[in-house]
């Protein structure tokens, strides 16, 4: 049999885990005070240094916040649970993207900035989704998404060429109402959407873009949008905070 695989982590990044994971599921409530030094180091068995060290990674992550000569507290935010099944459908007439109708039914701010949207040869993995021939290119829009003036996801949304041209997917500016809308009235409805959720080690652009702090991974969903007979009118590569945000999936059987 093969050995039991060993966590081999310096101790203070494998408590850091554990007090991370206590955050994320909401086990210790957003502004708890975190339990002293002593009483940490009590339970873990450690040293007073190595529970400091530990302590450092979640502030540097900004899971912890430290208030001098008070204490150590956990942040004041849950990390968010987004439901992408809420932005599949249209806007309604003179409504913005449900990205941002969504957001305000939570009272949050919202707004996006567009980086670029340009014609592009795709990854790989897109160009085999959207059934483009070998060497055929797409049309790239890119933008961050902002909540609460924080960046929230960073978005690379892919499109046949042919689909795109002459329309406003070439427009710099934010489409009224989303894609989704646009698509439609193109003659493109939305009928099904396939999502590949993965987490990795943030790219430098999105370590960036994102404000990631330390070592936090981000959420990579891999999106492909179809329309009637199936066709892939959309492909989308979105990366959001992992620190920040949790993928919501309802199913119904």
């Amino acid at each position: 049999m093969p050995e039991p695989h060993e966590d081999k982590r310096p101790l203070a990044e494998r408590i850091a885990a554990e007090i991370r994971k206590l955050i994320m599921s909401g086990d210790w409530e957003p502004g708890r005070k975190v339990p002293t030094n002593e009483e940490l180091r009590t339970q873990f068995e450690t040293s007073n240094v190595t529970i400091q060290r530990a302590l450092q990674i979640l502030k540097d992550e900004r899971f912890l916040e430290g208030q001098a000569g008070v204490g150590v507290f956990v942040r004041s935010d849950r990390a968010q649970t987004i439901q992408p099944a809420h932005y599949l459908t249209p806007a309604e007439p003179g409504q913005p993207y449900r990205w941002l109708s969504e957001a305000t039914k939570r009272q949050q701010r919202s707004k996006y900035k567009m980086i670029a949207v340009e014609e592009s040869a795709p990854p790989v993995e897109v160009a085999r989704a959207l059934q483009l021939e070998e060497g055929g290119i797409a049309l790239l829009r890119s933008r961050i998404g902002f909540l609460d003036d924080q960046p929230a996801e960073l978005v690379h949304s892919y499109y046949p060429i042919k689909l795109a041209r002459g329309t406003r997917l070439f427009d710099r500016r934010l489409i009224p109402g989303g894609s989704p809308t646009l698509l439609e009235e193109m003659g493109y409805p939305t009928r099904s959407q396939d999502d590949v959720v993965a987490a990795r080690p943030a790219t430098t652009e999105e370590y960036e873009a994102l404000e990631i702090p330390r070592d936090v991974p981000v959420i990579e969903i891999f999106r492909i949008v179809y329309s009637d007979n199936d066709k892939p009118i959309e492909v989308t590569l979105l990366t959001k905070p992992a620190h920040r945000f949790k993928m919501g999936y309802h199913i119904e059987v």
